[in-house]
């Protein structure tokens, strides 16, 4: 018989398990029941374009994972890395053979065989390992139960909400859907429910912990019909542990620092203008720097920009306090110059004697002469009978001279007596204020 010696090789090769499966018998003395089925018997007939069960119902394939790692998880792209494990298992009842054995085939035959269509829909990139050769596995069992088994890394998107970043909870999926088999022609289900996945229990992330995962299975609805589908969901919980040594303690003891100032004498202008422009400008890098691992487009307002908001502004606060505090210390030395000046002219212009002269004693009486009485009572007797039927009403030198009085009060309100009371005060205030927002704080971002 001639053979072309184009013709593949592989179709003539015959998977035996050698004498050391039936020590008693001899390459010549096996029967038919013995001999493993070779690929050209099982290939004889077969057509690896059409799924098993064609036109009887469809083919019912189970799936298991194991992850192999998550490489890495990108809050700016908001996807991750991961190398998974995919096994497949359906059986196809044209590669029965007799006996209760398995037949591991090479990887590359699997162009002989009807494989599921199966895809990763929200993968981003993807590709097949294939140092040394493509890492595939496909195992026959003599019931026509077939295993394909691939090792895929795949970059797979997830939605993150960054509004509690760092203290956030990310819940990342893995979806598996059939390409062109709708529901008609094959059915996806977990092996062993949640314990068809298996590696997420021993991971070690960088900046992640696996809270929780579980599996689940669906369908998936598109234009041209419904596909099954099946998803795995585990929980990312993010350690806040590298943020608070980070960017949590140095914002705080730059705040701390900022208070160092109420307890400087307001007159060392130059040494409390170092610390609160110095901090001020600190804390605006910080800000800065904490904000180049985020997308810039990212239009969440995260935790940790609350939290580096509310210390820029109790930064900014105690300089603009130390502001005020010195206006007002120079306003009040204005005035006291001012007085001061005002009674040494007075005394310089009168005199000791006129001084004398000119204060009259509080007890001193003017005496009017009589006549001068009398006119006096009949003037004012007249007046009155005058005015009695006559209400006066306020003309508008009343109704201006009521607003300067009301623009005065308010006025003295934000006059200060005393300036170094408000660094006495700031010195309470600030840290008391600090404490309660950062209470509130965390409370709400770790507990609601």
């Amino acid at each position: 018989m001639f053979v072309h010696r184009h013709t593949p090789l592989i179709l003539s090769l015959t998977f035996t398990l050698g004498a050391c499966m039936f020590p008693g018998h001899h390459w010549g003395e096996w029967n038919d029941s013995q001999l493993l089925p070779t690929i050209q018997k099982l290939m004889k007939g077969y057509n690896r374009y059409l799924r098993p069960n064609f036109n009887e119902g469809p083919v019912e394939i189970g799936m298991s994972l194991d992850i192999a790692s998550i490489d890495a998880i990108s809050e700016i792209n908001m996807d991750y890395t991961a190398t998974i494990f995919l096994r497949q298992r359906w059986r196809d009842s044209r590669l029965v053979f007799p006996g209760n054995e398995s037949v591991s085939v090479d990887g590359r035959l699997v162009s002989l065989l009807w494989i599921p269509d199966t895809f990763i829909p929200d993968s981003k990139r993807s590709f097949l390992h294939d140092v040394t050769v493509e890492n595939r596995l496909i195992r026959i069992f003599s019931n026509g139960t077939v295993l394909y088994a691939l090792r895929i890394t795949a970059t797979i998107a997830c939605n993150m909400d960054l509004t509690k970043y760092p203290m956030d909870r990310q819940v990342c999926t893995l979806q598996l859907e059939s390409w062109g088999y709708n529901l008609q022609d094959v059915v996806f289900y977990w092996t062993r429910g949640n314990d068809s996945v298996k590696g997420l229990d021993t991971l070690r992330l960088a900046q992640y912990s696996v809270e929780s995962y579980y599996t689940s299975v669906s369908e998936a609805v598109y234009e041209t019909g419904q596909y099954p589908k099946l998803v795995l969901h585990f929980a990312l919980r993010r350690n806040v542990l590298f943020f608070i040594l980070e960017t949590y303690v140095p914002s705080t003891l730059l705040v701390v620092l900022s208070w160092v100032s109420f307890w400087i004498s307001q007159s060392s202008v130059p040494a409390r203008t170092c610390i609160g422009v110095t901090t001020v400008l600190t804390m605006t890098t910080l800000m800065m720097g904490a904000r180049t691992s985020l997308p810039n487009a990212n239009c969440f307002i995260k935790a940790i920009d609350v939290y580096l908001g509310i210390c820029f502004t109790f930064i900014f606060g105690a300089l603009l306090e130390y502001a005020c505090a010195h206006f007002y210390t120079m306003q009040h030395q204005t005035i006291e110059d001012l007085h001061r000046d005002l009674v040494r002219e007075f005394y310089e212009s009168n005199g000791n004697g006129s001084i004398a002269t000119s204060i009259r004693p509080k007890n001193s009486v003017k005496v009017n002469p009589p006549e001068e009485e009398s006119t006096e009572q009949s003037a004012t007797s007249d007046t009155k009978t005058t005015s009695e039927p006559k209400e006066e009403k306020p003309g508008p030198g009343c109704i201006l001279s009521s607003m300067k009085d009301a623009s005065r009060k308010a006025a003295s309100i934000f006059i200060v007596k005393n300036p170094h009371n408000i660094d006495r005060h700031a010195r309470t205030v600030f840290p008391t204020a600090f404490l309660f927002v950062n209470i509130l704080y965390w409370l709400y971002y770790l507990f609601l």
